[in-house]
């Protein structure tokens, strides 16, 4: 059985002691770089009977399953994966799996670039390695007494709202469904959705990928922030409109965006944001933790041993 683990971008899959426990007769390929190409990425797998996804790295859509006739595991990491065709799976025999996730990580990750994107941690840092002193570090945003705007208050956007309740903050959220009581039961106000753009001072994202949330924020909602206000975005690039969200950066609409999820990843090495210096950005890192790799690959493998046994367990429907 030929297992190859998608976009090991970090090269440390391997390192982690599970794999040992497979069966001789498992032999297991890491991919350290992202195959975007489809020829490519269909041509590189044609051999391998399992496929190890890292979360939404590498989508794989019908046309591609339809390309690698030894494919009969697919394991994701996670219960949920938009990036696979889950019916065109089932309708070629694949077997679908998961794993559980840690919530922890991705809202440490939201504090990390809202406390540097407020307080401008990176130009600070890169000032003193240049030899200067505060000179060109403007004063930090506070955030005791400001108003945090939660887009989504389900599984992460409750632990978010705690955070911002620690530091002082007023926190109101908006979501299709969110309920008076629901918000109430976290201490947190529910409000109409341009009410929460325009009375915040720092706008988080914490909504799924839906067609209902793709381009949610476009030109139009941006404008109603705050010039003063920041945006921080570790859910899903494309719910933000990314031309208007650059637009809105470049001419100081907005004050700045920390953002870990983006249209297009890997970024490309042209992209505009990457000029923009009231952007901090980070490579889709929100679930890139020590215990979050820990728990994605003991239940990975336990995934293709239980498959390699006959008896597939998480399996996604």
């Amino acid at each position: 059985m030929r297992i190859a683990v998608l976009d090991d971008y970090q090269r440390v899959a391997l390192s982690y002691p599970y794999w040992a426990t497979l069966p001789a007769d498992v032999d297991v390929t890491t991919f350290a770089q992202h195959i975007a190409d489809a020829d490519e990425l269909a041509e590189r797998l044609a051999d391998f009977d399992a496929l190890v996804a890292m979360r939404e790295r590498t989508p794989l859509p019908a046309d591609l399953l339809a390309r690698l006739p030894r494919l009969r595991l697919i394991v994701t990491a996670g219960m949920a994966n938009a990036a696979i065709d889950l019916a065109a799976a089932r309708a070629r025999g694949i077997t679908v799996c998961g794993t559980a996730s840690n919530a922890t990580a991705t809202v440490e990750l939201t504090w990390a670039l809202l406390l540097a994107v407020a307080r401008g941690v990176p130009a600070a840092d890169a000032g003193m390695r240049a030899g200067s002193w505060q000179a060109g570090s403007p004063p930090g945003a506070d955030l005791a007494g400001a108003t945090l705007g939660l887009l989504g208050l389900g599984r992460l956007g409750t632990r978010v709202a705690a955070v911002g309740q620690a530091f002082g903050m007023r926190v109101v959220a908006w979501s299709a469904n969110l309920t008076a009581e629901h918000a109430a039961s976290h201490g947190v106000e529910a409000v109409p959705f341009d009410e929460l753009l325009s009375s915040s001072d720092v706008v988080s994202v914490h909504l799924r990928l839906s067609d209902r949330t793709r381009g949610l924020l476009g030109a139009r909602e941006l404008a109603l922030m705050k010039p003063s206000a920041y945006l921080v975005n570790t859910s899903r690039g494309p719910i933000v409109d990314e031309s208007a969200l650059v637009e809105a950066l470049s001419s100081g609409r907005i004050a700045g965006a920390g953002l870990d999820v983006y249209d297009t990843e890997p970024l490309p090495a042209d992209h505009p944001l990457l000029a923009l210096p009231n952007t901090v950005l980070t490579p889709h890192l929100g679930y890139v933790s020590t215990n979050t790799y820990d728990l994605f690959f003991r239940e990975i493998v336990e995934d293709i041993a239980a498959f390699h046994a006959g008896t597939p367990v998480r399996v996604l429907e």
